[in-house]
């Protein structure tokens, strides 16, 4: 028996990086799938890895900055599944480094619809079916930079930081329904979204940045997207009931 034998999960973000990585190690721990991503490709090979090791899942292409496709995509877990007992709000943006006052509103406004509408619209359409069931478990993925802010990523770490005081309000505000939710916050990840942060896209060097990055990481490497599952994995399960309203730090120690 799996540590989430029999539960329903729903992922976003879940085509590549930390939502595959989580959503494989969900299905391994014995969860029931919903895969959802913008990209409807990459939702369905997460989906295709699923059920090739024997495990169940459904896929949904889904943006989650629009609240119709989120209410879709939780529609999806009822209807296939009847119940969702675990939702990771995973999906998200990166920014490059950018000096605030070079910040211009397309940015801001796209890390916010995503980073933090995403959180707000899928905690919304979920919280009926965990109430009607008696309980559930919400992840949102945060980031160190809600914590211990860099400079030149005011927007993105604004978002986080949102993120994580959402986690902590709704603690409280859902205990009486035993619903529980956690902020995980990892430092850097060597996933698809690195290169983004430092700025590849606008001519910045990679390996440079990669080695500006780990410099701040006492451990001396980056996170691995299977980092972050397996302690989604931990968070999302009953092992893991007394952790509520945390912002649960991945970050070899880049945080103290």
């Amino acid at each position: 028996m799996g540590r989430l034998q029999d539960l329903v999960a729903v992922v976003t973000g879940a085509g590549s990086g930390i939502g595959r990585a989580s959503a494989q190690h969900f299905a391994r721990e014995g969860a029931r799938l919903v895969v959802a991503d913008m990209r409807a490709d990459a939702a369905a090979e997460t989906t295709e890895l699923i059920r090739r090791e024997g495990g169940a899942a459904e896929c949904i292409q889904a943006d989650v900055s629009d609240r119709a496709q989120v209410e879709a995509m939780i529609d999806v877990a009822i209807r296939h599944f009847d119940r969702v007992d675990v939702l990771f709000n995973n999906a998200g943006v990166p920014m490059s480094f950018t000096p605030f006052d070079q910040v211009d509103d397309a940015v801001w406004d796209r890390i916010m619809d995503v980073n933090v509408k995403g959180v707000y619209y899928g905690i919304q359409a979920v919280l009926p079916h965990m109430r009607r069931q008696g309980g559930g478990v919400i992840l949102n993925t945060a980031s160190t930079a809600g914590i211990r802010p860099r400079p030149g990523l005011a927007p993105y770490a604004a978002s986080k930081a949102a993120v994580i005081s959402i986690t902590k309000t709704l603690a409280l505000e859902l205990a009486q329904d035993r619903i529980r939710i956690v902020a995980i916050c990892p430092v850097a990840v060597d996933s698809p979204m690195l290169p983004s942060f430092i700025g590849v896209e606008r001519g910045a060097d990679l390996e440079a940045g990669r080695q500006r990055f780990l410099a701040t990481i006492p451990w001396g490497r980056f996170n691995t997207p299977e980092d972050i599952a397996r302690a989604a994995v931990y968070l999302a399960s009953p092992e893991a009931e007394m952790v509520n309203g945390t912002a649960f730090e991945i970050d070899g120690a880049r945080d103290v």
